[in-house]
Formats: C-alpha cells, sequence, structure tokens
C-alpha cells in the first residue's frame, strides 16, 4: 500500500459523499481512504458505507478533538508509505493520485501539497471566495499558486508527507487554527522542503457564504501572530499587508468622514476634495479585483462577488492579526490565555 487518505470529518456527510466519488473515479489506485468522524452529529458512516466496496475505506469514529487530532488519529491507523491529508469539503480530478505518483518518480520528496481551485459547478460566491484565497492580487499566491510572495507551505486541504517524516515530528498540535502551517513549519525545521506539486490539484469548496468566510480569516489573523511566536522569524512581509490594508481602508474612510463634516459646517468646494479623494485608491483596487476576476472566471457576476470577498479576505485577517498582535505582544498574554477557545484540550 503506498498512500493513506486522511480525511478528518466534522458533520459534512454530503462532502464526504462527494470526496468519495471522486476517489473512485481515480486512474491510479494504489490507495486506501481514512475516514474520521470527529465526533459529529450527523455522521457519515452510511455514506461510507455505500463506497466500502468500491474503496479500500475504514471509517473511525472518535469523540471531539478538533482536525488536527483527527488526523493524527488516522494517520496511527494508516498503512500507507506515504499519507495524504486531505479536507472533507474538496473534490478531486481522476488524475490526481496518479499525478503525485509521477512527482515522486520524477523527484522524490518527505513532503509536498497542492494548490486549489474553483469547480464550474460551485456558487457564485463560492468562486468569488476562491479567488480571494488564491489571487495574487490578495494573497499574494502564497496558496499554491506559482507567483508567489513566500516560499511554499503545504496547506491541509491538500498535503502529502511520508508517514514516517510525519510520526517522526508527531504530527499536528492541539492548535484549532493555523495547525496546518505549525506543522509545515515544524517539516522544514526539521531539514525537510515541503515541495509544491502545481498539477496536483483539488476543487475546493471553503465557505458558501461571507459571514462564515469572515469568521474563517479572522481566525487564520489570529492563528499568524501564534505561528511567530512558535516559529520565530516566519512573520513575513506578505503577512503584514493584510493589516496594513486594513488600517489603509479604514484610514481613508475616516478621512472622507472628515471632508463630509467639514462640508457642513465650511465652504463646500474647499472640502470635497477630502471627502472624494480618500476613496479613488479602494475604488481603483476593487476595480482590478472586478475585472482580474471576471476575466479569470469568465462571469461578470462572479467578477462583483469578488470585490466584497478580497475585502472580507485581507479585512477579516487583518482584524484577526490585529487583536492576536495586541494581546500577545502589548498585553504578553500566552496563546492560551489570550485565545483559549482556539485551542482544543
Amino acid at each position: 500500500m503506498k498512500y493513506s487518505i486522511i480525511v478528518p470529518v466534522y458533520n459534512r456527510p454530503d462532502e464526504v459523499d462527494e470526496l468519495l466519488a471522486s476517489l473512485c473515479s481515480q486512474t491510479l489506485r494504489d490507495f486506501e481512504v481514512v475516514i474520521v468522524e470527529d465526533g459529529s452529529q450527523k455522521p457519515c458512516k452510511d455514506v461510507c458505507d455505500k463506497y466500502a466496496s468500491i474503496l479500500d475505506l475504514h471509517y473511525y469514529f472518535k469523540d471531539n478533538s478538533g482536525p488536527g487530532q483527527s488526523r493524527n488519529y488516522g494517520v496511527e491507523r494508516a498503512h500507507g508509505e506515504y499519507v495524504i491529508i486531505l479536507d472533507s469539503d474538496v473534490v478531486l480530478p481522476e488524475g490526481f493520485i496518479q499525478v503525485v505518483e509521477t512527482e515522486l518518480q520524477g523527484n522524490p520528496v518527505a513532503a509536498w501539497g497542492g494548490p486549489d481551485a474553483s469547480h464550474p459547478s460551485f456558487t457564485p460566491v463560492q468562486k468569488a471566495i476562491s479567488y480571494s484565497m488564491t489571487s495574487f492580487f490578495t494573497t499574494g499566491g502564497i496558496r499554491g499558486g506559482k507567483k508567489k510572495l513566500d516560499k511554499f507551505y503545504p496547506r491541509s486541504f491538500n498535503m502529502g508527507i511520508r508517514r514516517d517524516v510525519y510520526q517522526q515530528l508527531g504530527g499536528f498540535s492541539k492548535m484549532r487554527f493555523g495547525e496546518d502551517i505549525d506543522f509545515s513549519y515544524r517539516i522544514v525545521e526539521a531539514g525537510y522542503q515541503p515541495r509544491l506539486f502545481p498539477d496536483a490539484w483539488v476543487w475546493h469548496k471553503r465557505r458558501t457564504d461571507f459571514r462564515k468566510f469572515f469568521r474563517q480569516v479572522y481566525n487564520s489573523g489570529i492563528a499568524r501572530i501564534n505561528l511567530e511566536k512558535r516559529h520565530p522569524g516566519t512573520l513575513k512581509l506578505v503577512h503584514l499587508l493584510p493589516m496594513v490594508f486594513t488600517v489603509g481602508v479604514i484610514a481613508l474612510i475616516l478621512c472622507s468622514a472628515v471632508g463630509r463634516a467639514l462640508m457642513h459646517y465650511d465652504d463646500v468646494h474647499r472640502w470635497y476634495w477630502l471627502c472624494a479623494a480618500p476613496w479613488l485608491p479602494i475604488l481603483f483596487y476593487s476595480l482590478v479585483i472586478c475585472v482580474d476576476s471576471t476575466l479569470l472566471n469568465k462571469s461578470v457576476k462572479v467578477g462583483l462577488l469578488s470585490v466584497p470577498a478580497a475585502f472580507v479576505q485581507l479585512m477579516g485577517y487583518g482584524f484577526g492579526f490585529i487583536e492576536s498582535w495586541w494581546k500577545r505582544c502589548v498585553l504578553k498574554q500566552d496563546e492560551f490565555t489570550a485565545f483559549e477557545k482556539n485551542f482544543y484540550q
């Protein structure tokens, strides 16, 4: 057995159904699938039973302890030489495993990861969110694209590693957010260099609305400071950009508000520029996002939705980053005291 696919699941039976269906279509079948149900109220056992005669599938139910610990639980019961970590909300193209095999045969590596993309069946909001998480104009392309502002670190939605290396490093920590980057950092610190497999991509559904998306990226912003504390020197310029963007947008809006207020008490024309000018960079950035996403997705609707998605992505992350910086760096709280709910016990 060469590959063990590990999937933690929490209340996502429909997503698991789609993922397992895509695994049935793989052109290379030298793999097992380990589904770890993390204390779900909506278990996916019935879904797994449907595929038990088609796939080498192992289903486990355990108490809730978070995705990281559930992945560790699955790897402990896996048999493959390599483990492939996937999120339950991904779907694989039929050549995914074959691409991984080809990459490893051509240039063996201890750890790797692949990019994600939106499927044509995704809703316009899902496509807009996917754009905001992968575009060079929003994240710098650090989530797997070829144009990156930082070196590549695998993410848990699409990550592979030799099982013996996984066990050597102790797997994922108990961090609730950022545990995949923490693991990637530890892989590098142990002397291994993860490699991007650009053609081993997955369709990734992500969040289905902007409110859930904001919470996701807000938690990612919180995790960034915790990661810097755990791994000094890993905080790069690209990680500061959402915070700078957030502060900049707020400052521009406040300047415009001041100009509007002054127009009520003084000559209107004198202060019109202070009211209007701050919106120009915001409108210009919005236009860049809209045009780029429209061309990429071939949809004006997705392009328009990508504008709020980009602002949610950057400012959600920025607000989380600022809060975490204040509590960890200014108030000097430790990560468990500052964000107790972000860690599983």
